[in-house]
């Protein structure tokens, strides 16, 4: 494998201690789903812009590192609705009465220009380019993981899932939190290392090292793709 997007970031101690004991793969299961996270207007604004300049009005933007992530997450949901597999979006829920995770963090809405609460309006909606079809589970959230207050275990449940291939953002805040709860509830987590990104290198490349040590398989695109055909292959009649 090509060297991990990680790995300039480690102390030659880091280095030095993976490669003594380096992380046994999870693996694949039986039978797997897809988990898009979090792939709302928020995060990508209106158009591609550095997140310099995207945050001056939409603040919660991922820059370019989101809109550069569209074509591989394109490619992934492809490939999962062409094998058939169950497809999950998870999005923010608005105006249930009760706050979002990060209102300490959003400032006071009564302060915001009429365009900003326009925006803010339109924050949870899914992107066109990744939007959901007809039959596709839509959950919403009101806290970073897709796990906590969602039917999320019961739908994987139903279906017989036991791997979760896991794209979208933030991977060092909602991703990971999705991970570590979705490995907490026995699920065989895999994160496709093109399909999710972060306003931050660091936290990006950090985040997926220790994922990928602790609670989930970070794996290329291409071999999640191939995984993805064998297993059909291996299922032509149904599922």
């Amino acid at each position: 494998m090509a060297e991990r997007v990680w790995e300039r970031f480690l102390t030659e101690q880091d280095k030095a201690h993976v490669a003594m004991k380096p992380p046994k793969p999870i693996g694949f299961g039986k039978k797997p789903a897809l988990l898009l996270i979090d792939l709302y207007r928020w995060v990508f604004g209106d158009k591609p812009e550095p997140v310099l300049e995207a945050i001056k009005t939409w603040p919660g933007s991922c820059g370019l590192a989101a809109w550069n992530a569209i074509p591989h997450i394109q490619t992934l949901l492809r490939t999962a609705r062409e094998v058939r597999i169950p497809v999950i979006h998870i999005s923010g829920l608005a105006g249930a009465g009760v706050d979002e995770w990060s209102f300490r963090r959003d400032g006071d809405p009564s302060q915001l220009t009429p365009e900003a609460r326009e925006r803010r309006r339109r924050k949870f909606d899914i992107i066109d380019e990744v939007a959901p079809l007809p039959g596709e589970a839509v959950l919403r959230k009101l806290s970073p993981s897709a796990f906590w207050g969602t039917p999320l275990v019961g739908h994987l449940n139903q279906f017989g899932i036991d791997t979760v291939i896991t794209c979208g953002e933030s991977t060092s805040g909602c991703v990971r939190a999705s991970v570590v709860d979705g490995c907490t509830y026995r699920f065989r987590m895999i994160v496709v290392e093109e399909c999710v990104f972060d306003r931050h290198e660091a936290c990006h490349a950090i985040n997926l090292f220790d994922m990928n040590q602790k609670y989930a398989d970070v794996l290329p695109l291409d071999e999640v793709a191939r995984y993805l055909r064998s297993w059909r292959a291996e299922h032509p009649a149904g599922d």
